[in-house]
């Protein structure tokens, strides 16, 4: 993420350490949303000093990308500068935006892509925007180090969230009244919702179209991505580790195949290790080294994968034989490993995922 910011005078600061930023000619006389044909849901993605240039992209391709193919309701997309311009961005662009923090009063979703610096100061003007925006019924979603603003707004207090690893401990230290969870990819608190590393922007707004519009509709915006539609695992895969000889994943890739051809039936480690050519112990070791997790993770998440994919997409199979084609057994089995893995049931994931829900 960018680190450099703009030096304010000492008079800008507020006297609890944010800053008193200037605000962005009103937007509300040429708003974006009142001349869009589309009439979705009305997201804002922020625009700041330091802007992180990834995030921000992946909020506007997601969310502010022409798409046809969805029809009039899809989401009308629009930036808001939560500061007078020119805005200084990563990679050495400078971005002028053409709405101020108005813009929020009329958001359904706003989008914090990224923070200048995770000690950096949030504007007060912008807590009491995001304060306001979400009394009335919006949605706040950080991406990466964005957590910092929506943190320092105090509507984290008490829910669980995410940021990126790095940044994890320093969240923690400054906001303990919220249950970080540095192990996964996103949270969804349901009107508040946080993603961890830059690249999980990406899975948790496909998520955040999956919500809305249904797992068709993330699909395809996650094929025009070049990305799957979802991922398993979490940040730990992602920390730092030896990186596995290009032999192992050549040894492990037809042992992968092979797993998700018999997700049905029981798949033991030692038969695993056979395939692969390897001790019981080496090959617990090798496989955490290529694929992050364990042999056993692997694959009960490819298990829950497959059955994600059964309610989504056969909406005529009973939850028996989903169970029964995913491996875990019986319902009840596949019941408790909702839960505990994604905090929801089958016939809920159904009722919210499935095609043309």
């Amino acid at each position: 993420m960018a680190q450099h910011h703009r030096g304010n005078d000492a008079d800008g600061y507020g006297t609890d350490g944010s800053i008193d930023a200037p605000l962005s000619e009103d937007p509300r006389q040429t708003s974006p949303f009142a001349i869009s044909p589309l009439i979705g849901p009305r997201v804002v993605t922020l625009a700041y000093d330091g802007l992180c240039t990834f995030e921000f992209g992946v909020a506007a391709e997601v969310f502010g990308l022409a798409r046809p193919e969805m029809g009039e309701g899809w989401y009308r997309h629009a930036t808001a500068a939560i500061e007078a311009g020119p805005l200084r961005a990563a990679g050495g662009l400078t971005v002028m935006a053409t709405g101020g923090l108005a813009l929020l009063e009329e958001a359904d979703l706003i989008v914090v892509p990224g923070w200048r610096g995770i000690d950096e100061p949030v504007p007060k003007t912008l807590l009491q925007a995001l304060r306001a925006a979400y009394s009335r019924g919006a949605r706040l979603m950080s991406l990466c180090s964005g957590v910092a603003v929506l943190a320092a707004t105090g509507l984290l207090d008490g829910r669980r969230a995410t940021t990126h690893w790095r940044y994890a401990d320093a969240i923690a230290a400054r906001h303990p009244e919220i249950r970080l969870d540095p192990d996964v990819l996103y949270v969804d608190e349901g009107e508040i919702l946080t993603a961890a590393g830059s690249a999980a922007g990406i899975d948790l707004c496909l998520h955040v179209v999956r919500r809305d519009f249904g797992a068709e509709a993330a699909n395809s915006v996650a094929r025009r991505l070049v990305v799957p539609p979802h991922r398993e695992g979490g940040q730990a895969q992602f920390i730092v580790r030896p990186v596995p000889q290009e032999r192992e994943g050549q040894r492990l890739s037809p042992l992968i195949d092979w797993i998700d051809a018999n997700l049905q039936r029981e798949v033991t480690l030692a038969e695993m290790a056979a395939r692969a050519g390897m001790s019981t112990r080496t090959f617990q070791r090798r496989f955490r080294d290529a694929t992050g997790t364990s042999p056993g993770e692997f694959l009960l998440a490819r298990r829950l994968r497959h059955a994600c994919d059964l309610l989504e997409r056969q909406a005529r199979l009973s939850l028996d034989d989903i169970a029964v084609a995913a491996g875990f057994g019986t319902p009840a089995t596949l019941r408790h490993h909702f839960r505990t893995r994604l905090s929801t049931s089958p016939a809920a994931y159904r009722a919210r995922f499935a095609q043309g829900s």
